[in-house]
């Protein structure tokens, strides 16, 4: 088996690290990859973005099939390019991705399926948005509609402080294009959950529920981020709550898909609310969540190399099984560049202590200066996810592994996992 992992992140670093364990016999190529990658693949020097030379990179190669790990090459058409092509690739069309790339989208989609999800208006006009406010009570959500790396979204507090969220996106053009249409949403009450499927377009099956957290700071305090952590498995996705979020989100989801012209086979990420009124949709993802892959990959018993070529084939999954996992708790640890989110700052020399057992490190933003040293290269720097039977256990490992990797100015929180630990729950 040859496959193509495209992306250079920790989300793919994950995914690499999991194919190899799944067929060690497997010949892995990256694009771009990272230093970390290159431990379990080879790194060819082609940015994510480049669809034309990826395509022809996957042809010359003879690739069995390829998998997308970011979003952007997914809006940029990618599988569109490579199905076009004859190349099996396993993540959805660009009309299918719009499910992230656009909230607008994915917005009516669910109302027009009845899909539970917070109610919203949808602006272009600051002006127009602001009148629309009154409608909503505080808080009240404000969302860049395409894709702002996870940190488009505003909790204000007040409507002053919506107000601001407003004309920071519309009129300063925060996120540039990204916001340059914003969805005013209610705030909804409740604990969030990461949900992915794995789907063909019609049958789905659930991998294990996840929780990141978003914020920078211990006790979620700070300004929003791509992820500084997550866990796995959390109490609160019981196997009820699961099943109503498969029948009442996923299938009505995907077949919404169908009915509208752009099925959506690849990875889908549910990133799910639990109310007092049951699972309701924050917002959908169309590839695998970073830093959940992380949190997700080391307690994965079954094959992920059989089911993305399933799927990136062409073929069904209705007679295939859920993935089937380890009886561990994990929990992932994200250290940060000195400056993240905001203007986060590179070339400063890693120091990685030696690995223990239980203990895994996912290279993100990571690169190797021209003398060989590994050095930050990215917000996100690395992932360190520690596995043990019991979930104060991996939270301990994960957090003190992470405090002894060195470099300047490095940003951790030292709480992934409080809400499950607080509870004091004992997952089976």
């Amino acid at each position: 088996m040859k496959v193509l992992i495209v992306g250079g992140g920790g989300r793919e670093h994950a995914l690499a690290w999991k194919l190899r364990h799944d067929d060690p016999n497997a010949e892995l190529i990256a694009a771009p990859g990272n230093p970390g990658i290159g431990l379990v693949a080879r790194c060819v020097p082609i940015a994510a973005d480049k669809i034309e030379p990826l395509a022809e990179l996957a042809e010359a190669q003879r690739v069995d099939f390829t998998v997308v790990g970011p979003e952007v090459p997914l809006e940029a058409g990618i599988v569109n390019q490579f199905q076009s092509r004859g190349l099996p690739i396993f993540g959805p069309t660009r009309e299918a991705a719009r499910i992230e790339t656009s909230k607008r989208f994915a917005k009516d989609l669910m109302m027009r399926a009845g899909i539970p999800t917070a109610r919203a208006t949808h602006h272009t006009d600051a002006r127009a948005a602001k009148v629309s406010l009154a409608e909503f009570t505080a808080p009240v959500v404000v969302k860049a509609s395409g894709l702002a790396a996870g940190k488009g979204v505003v909790i204000a507090q007040s409507a002053a402080e919506a107000e601001r969220a407003i004309d920071a996106m519309l009129n300063d053009r925060l996120f540039g294009d990204a916001g340059g249409e914003i969805l005013l949403e209610e705030f909804m009450e409740g604990e969030e959950l990461s949900l992915f499927v794995i789907t063909d377009g019609e049958n789905a099956l659930p991998f294990l529920a996840a929780q990141d957290h978003k914020r920078l700071l211990d006790g979620d305090f700070g300004p929003n981020t791509g992820g500084m952590g997550a866990y796995a498995p959390t109490s609160i996705a019981t196997p009820d709550v699961v099943a109503q979020a498969m029948r009442e989100i996923i299938h009505p989801t995907l077949a919404a898909m169908r009915e509208d012209g752009s099925p959506f086979t690849g990875l889908l990420y549910a990133g799910l609310m639990l109310t007092a009124d049951g699972p309701r949709v924050v917002e959908f993802n169309c590839r695998f969540g970073d830093p959940e892959t992380q949190a997700l990959m080391p307690l994965m018993e079954s094959s992920l190399l059989e089911l993305l070529a399933a799927v990136a084939g062409g073929g069904s999954l209705a007679r295939s099984r859920p993935p089937e996992w380890k009886p561990l708790s994990s929990v992932t640890t994200v250290i940060a560049a000195e400056g993240y989110p905001e203007k986060p700052r590179a070339g400063d020399l890693i120091h990685l202590p030696a690995l223990e057992a239980g203990v895994d490190i996912f290279h993100a933003g990571t690169a190797r200066t021209p003398n060989g040293e590994l050095v930050t290269a990215g917000g996100r720097v690395l992932a360190v996810t520690a596995t043990a039977p019991e979930l104060v256990d991996a939270a301990e490992h994960s957090r003190e592994f992470a405090e002894r990797v060195g470099f300047k100015g490095k940003q951790l929180r030292s709480d992934i996992g409080w809400r499950e630990l607080t509870r004091g729950a004992r997952i089976t």
